[in-house]
């Protein structure tokens, strides 16, 4: 039987014969997929169509999976096995995930929890004939790593937080209910955007709100300048009584909603354009100027918006007290949303929890991942602007005077 580590002559033809850009990517793939057929065959005790005493289990062709590297996308044939599981150690930075998503689903298989389409997804997920041992051991070990990452201490300042919820269906005590998967994200002192918090909760009350604040102060949160929500009534009230000293910033992108509904359809493209214009406003002076006009012009046929305009404008506007390089990102909760929307595109293959732990676990552990891309990734933030936040006003404002004058 031929070595499969070894590039027999037709696979050396094959490289050669490649353009010189994609000669790298075919090299890799082959060396990669001689590594998984190795490694499998040393899993299951035998190689590919040997006889064998210590045989444990038997090949079941193969799954597809695209890896994107910095030599292009590979496709890569990831071998299927009769009973058990395969997957390559190195892909395990993103196994985190699938690991949750399939301990969850089948979770609720074993259980007997009605999910739709259930037994199509784990077989999708190459897991048929898995035991139930074996969930236990995945979930166990899945609970411990999100729990670690969700108590972490919290070692330096986070000037910008934002927090933003999305709902999910639990199972609990026989009932299908609605649960919030809350999340905080923070941006660092030096730049670096993290995952601060996850919990899951009943509701959005301020109770809630309140809980998950403490706890992240009591990991270590500090230093919070800002903190960018949607208007939730209870979340308001929690960052006030818990977050003593921070600004609040009422996410524009949702206020834009709230205002397009108190429109008629013939003039929201008119009304719209106006309020946005405020936003455009090179600085804070100039955004209330903009504002009031704004609201003193649509008082007559839009008294409702004219009322929403003038009582937001503080909260509005509050990201303009802030470096203007960071204004796009930190006036709206847009940042947190695309993560919930990663959260929402993964959490649909299961579509019923069978408990809040469950969720917690996938959540945890999606959340995880996006956290260590994140570190590894460049900063959200330059330093030199973070620097600029904590700076005492007075000392800012003379360092800006001697820039123009040196000017």
């Amino acid at each position: 039987m031929a070595d499969p580590k070894v590039a027999g002559p037709d696979v050396l033809d094959k490289l050669l014969s490649t353009p010189e850009g994609d000669f790298l990517r075919e090299a890799l793939t082959h060396f990669l997929q001689a590594l998984m057929e190795a490694d499998v065959g040393a899993q299951i005790g035998a190689e590919k169509y040997e006889r064998s005493e210590e045989r444990l289990t038997q090949r079941n062709g193969y799954r597809s999976r695209t890896w994107e590297t910095r030599a292009g996308a590979l496709a890569l044939k990831i071998p299927k096995l009769r009973e058990g599981t395969y997957y390559p150690g190195f892909l395990e930075p993103r196994r985190r995930s699938e690991r949750a998503i399939v301990s969850v689903v089948v979770q609720a298989y074993i259980h007997g929890v009605s999910t739709r389409h259930v037994e199509d997804i784990v077989q999708a997920m190459g897991m048929t004939g898995i035991s139930k041992s074996e969930v236990s051991r995945m979930c166990k070990e899945l609970d411990e790593l999100v729990e670690s990452f969700r108590t972490r201490p919290l070692e330096t300042r986070y000037p910008y937080l934002w927090l933003d919820a999305t709902y999910e269906k639990v199972r609990e005590n026989g009932r299908v209910v609605s649960q919030a998967l809350i999340v905080a994200i923070g941006v660092s002192e030096d730049g670096q955007r993290e995952v601060l918090g996850l919990t899951v909760g009943p509701s959005e009350s301020e109770e809630t709100w309140k809980e998950f604040l403490r706890d992240l102060v009591s990991r270590g949160l500090r230093g919070v300048q800002l903190a960018i929500s949607d208007s939730h009534l209870g979340l308001k009230k929690a960052i006030r009584s818990v977050l003593s000293g921070a600004s609040w910033q009422r996410c524009r992108v949702h206020f834009l909603r709230n205002v397009a509904s108190k429109v008629t359809k013939s003039a929201l493209g008119m009304v719209m354009a106006a309020v946005r214009n405020i936003f455009l406003q090179e600085d804070i002076e100039s955004a209330r100027a903009t504002l009031r006009r704004t609201a003193e012009m649509l008082r007559e046929k839009f008294p409702q918006v004219t009322e929403m305009l003038l009582e937001a404008e503080e909260d509005l506007l509050a990201y303009m007290h802030f470096p203007e390089e960071h204004w796009k990102q930190i006036s709206s909760t847009n940042p947190l949303e695309r993560v919930n929307k990663e959260i929402k595109r993964r959490t649909r293959v299961v579509e019923i929890f069978p408990d809040r732990q469950s969720l917690i676990r996938l959540g945890g552990a999606l959340l995880a991942e996006q956290h260590d891309e994140w570190l590894v990734a460049r900063r959200y933030m330059s330093q030199n602007a973070m620097a600029r936040i904590y700076q005492p006003p007075a000392l800012l404002t003379e360092k800006e005077e001697s820039v123009k004058q040196l000017a």
